[in-house]
């Protein structure tokens, strides 16, 4: 039986540490155990994790709640059923699950072969011990291919059809033919995925960089409209002579707009001068890998409005008195898809609420007029878009790429470019634009001027709020004269 190479796997400190540990607790009793899955892989690549499979010859739960009393880490049921349960420790995580059968009937059973490696714990620091590798997992991480152990892993486990393309996308490797044949042959099972499973997996499979390709694979094994049937309606929708794909392929050069536009290297797009006249900075970079409710990163978040950004246009299309080809409505019936896309996959309520506003403004910074915007647009924008501005920018920017596409005009996207530049120049260089200082409250309006509580009072707070970011008001005197003169037109 082959149990391939010798150990080349190197450690950090206090992963071994914590595995010389384990093997102590588990060698005086005698148990059997092996370190599995994921973290043999990643060890073999010389990549850092904090996930350590431990396969263990004995009951997995009992054991675990056993070593996180001993190592002072919190034991976390996983699954009851097939005996899985999770030791978390500052550094790291340990899942510990029962060993089937031997080692090597075991790995036979798992996802794909380079998941499908193991190091026995009693020999984790002997050079010359050998991973065991009944698959042939080392083979396919040397040639940097993803492929399945055998068609029974993906009915045995459906998420599975997922987790094959995440994880081809993340190591920056391909997938195996015959391994998409199987997927595509099953695709129809991720519906029987639990929605919380298939969101984390789409979100890593379009974190890396190339989201569009895998995106359009997905596509072509019938895996999105199964996640995502309302995208079907977009495949071979025609647009408009000034687009130069159909809806569907727009949508989906719009992801790969928006890595190229967020400098993310590996990007589709080719820079001919291009990405020139697009404003960067280090805060910019902070702000789009910054984490939001359910931990997805807001370059995530953009790359899925970039998705879904269109999927009201089939619906919406119409052609008017003039023989064009119109949307009309198409971003707010669009917004409110997408919030629904987005519930149905257990998203946050505040992803939801960013993704639904930047696909809903999505088209507001093209419509600034055509000179530089003033301070009360500028103002009006933030206002509407709160903090999904800067984002709903870029998504403007790429869209107005995935437009055009090959027959882009560098004029009139510098022209383009230069005004939301400008936007974003000020949104930076001025805060009061965006968030005036508080000059009056609704107490005032009722102490003063003696008006009743009700909406009237926030819609002149809002009318001062205007007036101070165009630079009209700027002390508490003039706001409350400005308040007197409106009162005065009203009565």
């Amino acid at each position: 039986m082959n149990r391939g190479d010798k150990n080349e796997v190197a450690l950090k400190d206090e992963t071994s540490q914590v595995l010389l540990r384990l093997r102590e607790l588990f060698g005086q009793r005698s148990i059997e155990c092996y370190l599995t899955g994921g973290f043999v892989r990643d060890a073999l690549m010389g990549r850092a994790t904090a996930d350590i499979d431990v396969v263990v010859a004995g009951k997995a739960m009992e054991l675990a709640r056993q070593v996180a009393r001993s190592l002072e880490g919190t034991y976390v049921p996983l699954d009851e059923v097939n005996e899985i349960a999770r030791v978390v420790l500052p550094q790291l995580w340990l899942d510990f699950s029962t060993m089937r059968g031997s080692i090597e009937e075991d790995l036979a059973l798992r996802d794909f072969t380079i998941d499908a490696m193991s190091i026995n714990l009693e020999e984790i620091e002997d050079p010359s011990a050998t991973i065991i590798d009944p698959t042939g997992g080392r083979h396919d991480l040397e040639l940097g291919v993803v492929r399945a152990v055998s068609e029974e892993a993906f009915l045995s486990d459906p998420a599975r059809l997922l987790r094959g393309l995440r994880l081809a996308a993340e190591l920056g490797f391909s997938l195996d033919g015959q391994t998409e044949t199987q997927i595509e042959r099953h695709h129809q099972l991720i519906t029987r995925v639990a929605a919380e499973r298939v969101r984390d997996e789409l979100c890593r499979l379009i974190a890396p960089p190339k989201a569009a390709e895998w995106l359009r694979l997905l596509e072509e094994l019938g895996l999105l409209f199964q996640i995502i049937p309302e995208l079907a309606l977009t495949k071979g929708a025609q647009q408009p002579k000034e687009h130069f794909w159909d809806v569907f392929e727009h949508s989906i050069q719009t992801v790969a707009a928006i890595e190229f536009l967020l400098r993310i290297e590996g990007s589709a797009f080719h820079d001919n001068g291009i990405l020139a006249f697009v404003p960067w900075s280090p805060t910019l970079e902070e702000h789009f890998a910054q984490k939001v409710a359910g931990g997805h990163s807001k370059k995530v978040l953009l790359k899925l409005a970039g998705l879904l950004h269109d999927i009201a246009k089939p619906q919406t299309r119409c052609i008017d008195d003039k023989g064009r080809t119109r949307f009309f409505g198409h971003a707010r019936e669009g917004a409110g898809i997408s919030r629904d896309v987005l519930a149905r996959l257990r998203f946050s309520a505040r992803e939801r609420d960013m993704v639904e506003k930047m696909i809903e403004h999505h088209l507001r910074p093209g419509q600034m007029g055509e000179e530089m915007p003033s301070h009360r647009a500028i103002y009006r924008y933030f206002r509407d878009t709160g903090d999904v501005g800067i984002d709903t920018i870029f998504l403007n920017l790429a869209d107005h790429l995935a437009t055009r596409g090959p027959d882009l005009e560098l004029d009139e996207w510098g022209g383009h470019v230069r005004k939301l530049a400008y936007v974003l120049e000020e949104r930076f260089r001025e805060e009061s634009i965006v968030t005036p200082p508080k000059l009056i409250s609704g107490h005032d309006l009722i102490d003063i001027f003696g008006m009743m509580p009700g909406p009237k009072i926030g819609e002149f707070l809002e009318a001062v709020r205007e007036a101070q970011a165009a630079g009209e008001i700027t002390t508490r005197e003039e706001a409350l004269s400005f308040i007197e003169k409106h009162l005065a037109i009203n009565h």
